[in-house]
């Protein structure tokens, strides 16, 4: 089996390592209800509903201080 004939430095492999480390926006989907901007197949997190279909009550804040 080859062997390497020197040291790979620290610069050179980190540079390998971060080339597949990118961060992508996320996409946004429009909630057919409310209009708000929602992750794509999840259920809104502010009107509850997924696919034009109420799945979740939502509370308001101020029905959770009661």
């Amino acid at each position: 089996m080859p062997n390497p004939k020197r040291k790979h430095s620290k610069a050179r492999r980190d540079k390998r390592r971060s080339a597949n480390s990118k961060v992508y926006a996320s996409n946004l989907a429009v909630c057919s209800n409310c209009k708000k901007p929602r992750m794509p197949h999840r259920v809104c997190r502010y009107c509850g509903y997924y696919n034009g279909k109420p799945v979740l009550i939502i509370e308001t804040a101020a029905e959770k201080k009661k």
